[in-house]
């Protein structure tokens, strides 16, 4: 009779949202975790080696069997990467910033889990979406998440005057990200396009010690020089 396999279980472990000491911002359950498991999955080799070796410095980076996955990864490759915890073994799944499985790939290796029948479970770290939400000020009790803006111009417009007929008409805030290199350019978009009496939240570099959350008018934001060039920033928009 062949012997039954236990299944491992999918971690998933977050991360700090920049360069900062993490045992500031995560808990120990991070580090136990990292103690006991050598397969990850992962966005960038070189940072997740980092961040391990900046939680956990007594970790042998030698035993770490690391896979990536990020937008280069081929898709047919997603399912074999959950071969170790089909063979017994605990894997650990990491964003490249924050929690994974939120605007992050790794949600796909989450729902892989799950249709193979292993524990998926989620460690406690920071979330820039959620941070953002809670100093903001606006409706936490109904609020959306939108991911990137389009590109073009009339896109990117037609998008935020709809983010904005939402959150009036539900009384739901609207969070959306960009690219930090252009995140000034949104800035400027939002002002131009958005009405004067919108509250606009702009969250920047969050747990880090240049964080800087603000709300106010769209009329009032005109009158405020801030630079966000390259700054992770989470943008939230409300029409009350």
């Amino acid at each position: 009779m062949k012997p039954i396999t236990l299944r491992g279980k999918l971690y998933l472990i977050p991360t700090t949202l920049g360069e900062m000491n993490p045992h500031d911002v995560l808990p120990q359950t991070v580090k136990r975790a990292i103690d006991f498991i050598d397969d990850y999955i992962v966005e960038n080799e070189k940072t997740a080696r980092k961040f391990i070796k900046s939680i956990h410095p007594e970790k042998v980076q030698d035993s770490l069997r690391i896979l990536l996955l990020n937008k280069r990864t081929d898709s047919a490759d997603f399912k074999s990467m959950i071969a170790p915890c089909l063979n017994g073994l605990n894997i650990g799944l990491m964003s490249e910033a924050g929690c994974p499985g939120v605007a992050d790939p790794g949600a796909v290796i989450v729902k892989i889990a799950h249709e193979n029948g292993i524990q998926v479970i989620p460690l406690v770290g920071p979330s820039s979406i959620l941070l953002a939400m809670m100093g903001s000020g606006m409706n936490g009790q109904s609020f959306a998440f939108n991911g990137y803006l389009p590109i073009d111009k009339g896109d990117k417009k037609t998008a935020l005057k709809n983010f904005e007929n939402l959150s009036n008409s539900k009384n739901q805030s609207q969070i959306f990200i960009e690219t930090p290199y252009r995140n000034n350019k949104l800035l400027e978009d939002l002002l131009s396009i958005l009405q004067p009496n919108t509250h606009l939240c702009i969250a920047t570099d969050i747990t880090l010690p240049t964080e800087y959350i603000k709300t106010l008018r769209v009329s009032e934001w005109k009158k405020i020089k801030v630079d966000l060039h390259n700054r992770p920033t989470i943008f939230i928009i409300h029409k009350m």
